[in-house]
């Protein structure tokens, strides 16, 4: 995979907490800001697709799924919980 480089401008405590983090987890700085910027797009598209999920399950008003609805929450909440 083809890398570019970019330059970044942070402030002053931020880029030294980057730093502390890449020292204890023994990697370069520059694989901090990737590893980083994968889980921040990573969170983006569960997100996305969330709320296309949320979107497509808003469109049905039959009874019968809106209570198949309520009595999975509790247990879809249980598989997600600290997930966020």
């Amino acid at each position: 995979m083809e890398n570019i480089k970019t330059a970044l401008s942070l402030e002053k405590p931020l880029a030294e907490q980057v730093d502390a983090v890449a020292r204890k987890m023994k990697i370069s700085r520059n694989r901090v800001f990737r590893l980083a910027l994968e889980d921040f797009i990573r969170r983006h598209q569960d997100a996305h697709l969330l709320e296309r999920i949320n979107a497509a399950y808003a469109d049905s008003d039959e009874p019968s799924e809106r209570a198949l609805r309520r009595a999975m929450r509790p247990k879809h909440r249980k598989i997600v919980e600290g997930t966020w």
